[in-house]
C-alpha cells in the first residue's frame, strides 16, 4: 500500500467512477427510511405546507401522462432543497395530490442534476444512491457533452420531469434572487429542438419553485444561542445590545479580520459590499497563485467554479492518468499538488460564500425567518475565514413550517420561434420571466408568517 512520503494535507485519489443513473426499487426503499431519519434530524417536525399546489399537481399528471415535458427549476438558497424536494416528490406528492382531487397514472418520480463535485465528496454510498434515484452529474467548466446530452434526453424522452438548480450551486439567501445562470432555458429550448427533429409535437414546461422556512419558540431559542457562539468566536460578550448591532459588530470584525488576512487596507469610503469585492479578489488571486494559473476572467463566480474544478482535479486525478503507473516520486508530487489543491480551495470557499453575503442586516422588527437566516449565514461568514466550507454551516435550527410554493409554469415552446431567430435575447427573456417568477415567489411566502 502506498504511503505518502511526506503526507500533505490533501492526498491525491484516484478518479472516481460514477455509476449509470437508473431506478433502482431498493434504493427508493431505503431512501423512504435514510430520508426520513434525515429530514427528522434537518428539519424536525416540520409541517408541510404546498402553496399553488395545484400547478405542481397538473404538471405531474401531464407529464406522467406523456402530454407535456417538464423541468422542475427549484430555487437552491441553502442546500438541503434537492433531498427536501426529492423525498417530496417521491414519498408524499402522490397524497397531497390525491387529498386535491388528482390521480396519477403512476408513481411520480424526478430525475434531478446535480453538480459532479457532489459525486467527488459525497462518498460512495451517496453515489450509489444518486445514480439509484437516477441522479445525473454535470460539469460546471468543463466540456461535458455525454452529460448534457443526457440531461436533454431526459427531457425529451420524459416521463419524469427534471429537477434543475438555475442558481448553479447554493445562494445562501430565500429571500433574494441574487444569480441565475442560462443552463436551465437552453436544456429546455434544446430538447424542443430534439422533439422537433423527432416529428413530436410535446410542449416544454418550467416549473418555478421556492422553499421557505418559517419557525417557531424552537427557532428563536436556537437563534439566540446561534448568535452567543458567533460572539464567542469574534470575541464579543455584551448581551444587552438590540439584534442588529449584535450582528453588524460581529460582521464587521470578522470582515476586518479578512481585511487583515490578505493585507488590505481598510476603505471607509467604501460599504460592505465594496470591501467585500476587494477580499474576493484577493482571495482569488491568492488560490490562482497557489495553482499556478492566471485569471481568464475578470467574474469573480466564473474565477471561482474554475479554481474548485483544477483543485478537484489535483485532488482527485481524473482518470486518464493511472496512479499505478507512476513512479513514486511522481507520485509524492502528486500528493503535494493535492495539498495545494486543498490550501487553495480554502480562499475559494470564502469566496463561494461572500459573493452572496451582500444582504442587508435584519432590523429589529424583522420576522424570524429572516434573522435565523442571517444569523446562519452570518456564523458561515466566520467559518469560512477560519477556513471552513459549505459541510461546517449551522443546519439544526429546526423549522415549524416547510414551505413549498409554487409559480405559474413558462411555456417555452410559446417562445420557441423567437429562439429559433434569436437564441439569445430568447434565452435571456425566459430567464427574466424565471427570475420574476421567484421574485412572485418570495413576495408570496412573505404574506405566511
Amino acid at each position: 500500500m502506498y504511503k505518502p512520503y511526506i503526507k500533505p494535507v490533501s492526498v491525491a485519489s484516484p478518479d472516481i467512477i460514477v455509476p449509470e443513473p437508473h431506478i433502482s426499487k431498493l434504493v427508493i426503499l431505503l431512501s423512504r427510511i435514510v430520508g426520513g431519519l434525515y429530514l427528522f434530524f434537518g428539519f424536525g417536525i416540520a409541517r408541510i405546507v404546498l402553496r399553488n399546489g395545484h400547478f405542481l399537481f397538473n404538471a405531474f399528471q401531464q407529464a406522467l401522462e406523456g402530454k407535456s415535458r417538464c423541468i422542475l427549476a427549484f430555487r437552491h438558497a441553502r442546500g438541503e432543497e434537492p433531498q427536501f424536494l426529492m423525498w417530496f416528490i417521491i414519498f408524499k406528492l402522490r397524497s397531497f395530490a390525491g387529498k386535491a382531487g388528482i390521480k396519477f397514472c403512476r408513481k411520480p418520480h424526478a430525475v434531478i442534476v446535480y453538480g459532479y463535485e457532489v459525486a467527488r465528496w459525497g462518498g460512495k454510498f451517496t453515489r450509489w444512491v444518486l445514480s439509484g434515484l437516477g441522479a445525473m452529474p454535470v460539469h460546471h467548466t468543463k466540456l461535458d457533452s455525454a452529460g448534457l446530452s443526457r440531461i436533454i434526453n431526459t427531457v425529451s424522452e420524459g416521463p419524469y420531469p427534471l429537477v434543475i438548480a438555475p442558481e448553479g450551486q447554493v445562494s445562501y439567501t430565500t429571500e433574494f434572487v441574487p444569480r441565475l445562470e442560462q443552463g436551465t432555458i437552453r436544456i429546455g429550448f434544446q430538447a424542443i429542438e430534439r422533439l422537433e427533429k423527432q416529428d413530436r409535437d410535446c410542449p416544454v414546461e418550467i416549473l418555478p419553485i421556492s422553499i421557505h422556512y418559517r419557525y417557531g419558540s424552537m427557532g428563536r431559542r436556537s437563534l439566540n444561542k446561534l448568535i452567543r457562539k458567533i460572539e464567542k468566536y469574534t470575541g464579543f460578550k455584551d448581551l444587552n445590545a438590540g439584534f442588529t448591532a449584535r450582528l453588524e459588530r460581529a460582521r464587521n470584525f470578522i470582515l476586518e479580520q479578512n481585511e487583515k488576512r490578505y493585507g488590505i487596507t481598510p476603505n471607509n469610503n467604501q460599504d460592505f459590499s465594496g470591501r467585500v469585492d476587494t477580499i474576493m479578489n484577493a482571495a482569488l488571486t491568492r488560490a490562482e497563485t497557489i495553482l499556478g494559473i492566471q485569471a481568464r476572467d475578470s467574474e469573480p463566480i466564473v474565477r471561482l467554479y474554475r479554481i474548485r474544478q483544477i483543485c478537484w482535479d489535483r485532488i482527485v486525478i481524473p482518470g486518464i492518468y493511472k496512479l499505478d503507473n507512476v513512479t513514486l516520486i511522481e507520485r509524492a508530487l502528486l500528493d503535494l499538488g493535492a495539498g495545494e489543491a486543498w490550501h487553495a480551495s480554502r480562499h475559494m470557499e470564502l469566496v463561494d460564500f461572500v459573493w452572496y453575503f451582500r444582504v442587508p442586516i435584519p432590523a429589529e422588527d424583522a420576522p424570524l425567518h429572516i434573522k435565523i437566516e442571517y444569523a446562519q449565514n452570518l456564523w458561515d461568514f466566520a467559518n469560512r475565514t477560519m477556513g471552513g466550507a459549505f459541510s461546517n454551516r449551522v443546519f439544526n435550527v429546526h423549522p415549524k413550517r416547510l414551505l413549498i410554493q409554487v409559480a405559474s409554469p413558462i411555456n417555452l415552446n410559446e417562445r420557441y420561434n423567437e429562439y429559433k431567430k434569436n437564441k439569445k435575447s430568447a434565452v435571456a427573456g425566459a430567464a427574466k420571466d424565471l427570475e420574476n417568477a421567484y421574485i412572485d415567489c418570495i413576495n408570496e411566502a412573505a404574506k405566511f408568517i
